[in-house]
């Protein structure tokens, strides 16, 4: 594979958006709780798979994720956003 010169700027952007995936995670985790408020049907499972995805990505421990994903409780996935909000 080709190495790539980035400009400098270039270089900071990436950077940036590296530092903030956490944040970036976080937010769309946020904002499958508002989806999961509305959706119903297959939506609703394949959202709260993503949901799953994005909690194992912010490193929520696995025993927390799979009592999420059982109960299937949106109020509960914001409680958790909220606390990951805090941090």
């Amino acid at each position: 594979m080709a190495e790539r010169n980035y400009t400098p700027y270039q270089q900071k952007v990436i950077k940036r958006y590296y530092e903030n995936q956490p944040t970036l995670k976080t937010q769309r985790l946020a904002e499958l709780v508002g989806d999961l408020f509305l959706a119903e049907g297959k939506k609703r499972d394949r959202l709260w798979a993503q949901a799953g995805e994005a909690m194992r990505a912010l490193g929520v421990p696995q025993s927390r994720i799979d009592h999420l994903l059982q109960r299937a409780d949106p109020k509960l996935l914001a409680l958790l956003v909220k606390e990951l909000e805090g941090k």
